[in-house]
């Protein structure tokens, strides 16, 4: 589902870059030569002309990106690549207009396809010809022998000219490899990725196709002030064409308003809209005894839902056995999105901040009618494989030949946009059933859910909230409690129960809320247990 690298090596890894200017001559835009960039002739561009450009790309037959010289990006490693570092004094935008310079990736053996770049101004587009005078590498470095044109794996923003950070070393978005994109969100760690579509993820006897940002389109900034950068992307693969508009915000966190219109050029068996891939390899609730000396290793640790009917979801992730696929069902839907919820430091003891990982969240604009969010989940055995997947999938698969439209707004931050009034799951923790200072019974499993705030607050001394749970499979045995945590923490509760009578080793789909006055005081929370 991602290029098996060592993710943060590879964030840390990626190269700093720097500006161009933009002027008007004769009435055609024109870059200032001076900063040493070269371009391509000026030709018209508008979302509508991008639009108009993959839908005639999705009647011809697949040609793909370019791969110039093969063999010798192959030499250009995961080493030598990290050795290139792009020049910041050409860096798009360094001395304005607008806020945010931008900079780019060089290809090597893990990105190998070509990105065209552009940068927009005036309803026109030219094309930055790559050259590799735009980059530092050593004398010897392969990566000399690249024909001028060949093009770039990626971009990045930095942060702006003008801020408390110094541009030159901080981004805050990168696009690199297929339809990749990340952000750093409030908390100015890279973690989890978005993807501007996801086709086939995890479908029996089918291969995942991943389609690419071919081409991108820098908007120049019209605004000096604004804390917006908009670019335009459009997307290939064999199965779809599509046009991208992101409008992407500085603020606290990282916004970005998000416009797609695909057109299909064959049938798709699960269509992903607006996918989030997340890596979780094991927390609180289940960890093999030594696998690793931190208590904690995530960049998110579950999928949060809010349904169109109003119901808030917490489903905590897994690392299950083997691939599973879980389908939420809901008819427009007001949100969902992997969370980090977990920022407590010595949870994790690592120095890469898993502390710090955004969350995100994808909010649609308009209506997406029925479907479900999915939810795929690998096995991993190390934290460099991202092996988490949740996505909308659309009840109707757009046809070949169709044009399809959609848009939402998609939140890199510390926490959910909209988060429920009820009390939030905080934690969830496994164990053998029974009681201690008994014999623990076989085949029986117990369950500790931690849940924080809300009406849990301010609950009169005496009372307790009630167990509302269900089960697919198994049954609830007498030994239920819902206790007050004792750390002193006002609204802090947790509920334990005992599973039985599971047979087999199929996974049981576990729901449960607490209430108080027989109204709902928590969110709802989900898991899938998986028997052993």
């Amino acid at each position: 589902m991602s290029p098996t690298l060592d993710r943060r090596a590879l964030l840390k890894a990626v190269a700093a870059t720097s500006a161009i200017g933009l002027v008007m001559r004769g009435g055609q835009p024109a870059l200032a030569a001076e900063k040493g960039l070269k371009f391509g002739d000026a030709f018209d561009f508008s979302f509508d002309t991008l639009k108009q450009m993959a839908a005639r790309m999705s009647r011809d037959v697949y040609v793909g990106p370019s791969h110039p010289d093969p063999e010798i990006l192959q030499q250009i490693d995961y080493d030598a690549w990290g050795k290139i570092s792009y020049d910041t004094d050409l860096a798009v935008f360094a001395d304005g207009p607008g806020k945010f310079p931008v900079t780019f990736f060089h290809l090597g053996r893990f990105f190998q396809k070509a990105v065209q770049m552009h940068v927009v101004e005036g309803g026109m587009a030219r094309e930055i010809v790559y050259s590799s005078d735009y980059f530092k590498m050593p004398a010897d470095s392969v990566a000399h022998k690249l024909p001028e044109g060949a093009g770039f794996a990626g971009l990045r923003v930095q942060e702006p000219r003008d801020g408390e950070l110094d541009w030159r070393k901080n981004d805050w978005v990168a696009f690199l490899g297929a339809s990749y994109l990340r952000s750093i969100g409030e908390l100015h760690q890279y973690g989890l990725s978005a993807r501007g579509l996801a086709l086939d993820t995890a479908v029996y006897g089918k291969a995942e196709e991943f389609p690419d940002f071919t081409q991108i389109f820098i908007q120049t900034p019209e605004n000096g002030s604004s804390d917006s950068l908009t670019l335009f992307a459009l997307l290939d693969s064999p199965s779809i064409t599509g046009a991208y508009r992101f409008e992407m915000t500085r603020a606290a966190g990282v916004v970005m308003d998000i416009d797609v219109t695909l057109y299909p050029r064959a049938a798709i068996s699960r269509f992903g809209i607006a996918p989030l891939t997340s890596m979780y390899w094991f927390s609180e609730t289940a960890k093999p005894t030594a696998i690793d000396w931190r208590p904690e290793i995530h960049d998110s640790d579950g999928l949060a839902l809010y349904t169109g009917v109003g119901e808030h979801i917490w489903r905590p992730l897994n690392n299950p056995p083997y691939i599973t696929a879980s389908a939420f069902g809901d008819e427009n839907p007001r949100g969902f999105g992997l969370l980090q919820r977990d920022r407590n430091f010595d949870h994790y003891q690592d120095g890469v901040y898993y502390d710090r990982r955004p969350s995100a969240w994808v909010e649609p604009k308009g209506s997406w009618g029925k479907g479900a969010v999915q939810l795929i989940e690998l096995s991993t055995d190390d934290e460099i494989h991202d092996n988490i997947v949740a996505m909308w999938v659309p009840e109707v698969t757009p046809a070949p030949g169709s044009e399809f439209s959609y848009g939402y707004r998609l939140y890199w931050s510390a926490d959910e946009p909209d988060p429920t009034p009820l009390a939030r799951c905080v934690a969830t923790r496994l164990s053998n059933g029974g009681q201690p200072g008994q014999p623990r019974p076989k085949g029986v499993r117990k369950f500790m859910v931690e849940f924080l705030g809300g009406p849990l607050t301010d609950v009169p001394f005496g009372v307790k909230p009630k167990i509302e749970a269900t089960t697919s499979r198994g049954t609830f045995t007498d030994y239920q409690l819902v206790e007050a945590v004792p750390d002193g923490v006002a609204g802090h509760w947790r509920a334990q129960f005992d599973l039985a009578g599971v047979e087999g080793t199929d996974p049981v789909e576990i729901r449960l809320f607490l209430s108080l006055d027989g109204k709902p005081a928590t969110e709802t929370w989900l898991f899938q247990y998986h028997p052993f």
